[in-house]
């Protein structure tokens, strides 16, 4: 899969936590380098719950399950993620620990975007940094709100 299909899978996601930063195909490839690819199996846990990093994903391809342990039955799983979908933006605004395991249902590829490669970015291009962040932050408010709707807890 090459970059232009990451960001073409972002823009026609039809989903409610979509990712929508106004940035053009000439940003993206602008903001790429800053990106690590990274190719998961089924099975694999790309996020384990209760660890801290401060890193971002993008999902190219494939889908990943969303999921939390403990907690009362029939309240694990928390979503299915599709291709062009972001997880961990939570992890770009503090260090603290993952609130849920995140696992590939099928082979995937995602691009990362580590908290010191966002510093960096945010140094040389601030807009482009910005913008990212602010459609982070957009995504975690609208899961947020949609668990709150949905009585999901979350820590």
């Amino acid at each position: 899969m090459e970059f232009n299909d990451l960001v073409h899978a972002m823009q026609t996601l039809n989903a409610d936590d979509a990712f929508r930063p106004r940035l053009s195909l000439d940003q993206w490839r602008i903001i790429s380098p800053y990106l690590t690819r990274h190719e998961i199996r089924a099975g694999d846990l790309l996020i384990k719950q209760g660890d801290t990093d401060r890193t971002m994903y993008f999902l190219g391809q494939g889908s990943l399950q969303v999921f939390a342990t403990g907690g009362p039955p029939g309240t694990n799983r928390i979503a299915i993620l599709r291709a062009g979908s972001v997880i961990g933006e939570p992890g770009l605004f503090s260090d603290v620990a993952r609130m849920a395991n995140v696992e590939a249902m099928t082979p995937c590829e995602v691009w990362a975007l580590r908290g010191p490669r966002l510093e960096e970015l945010s140094q040389r291009l601030p807009a482009l940094a910005l913008e990212l962040i602010r459609a982070a932050g957009g995504v975690m408010y609208t899961r947020m709100r949609n668990n709150l709707l949905r009585q999901i807890p979350f820590s």
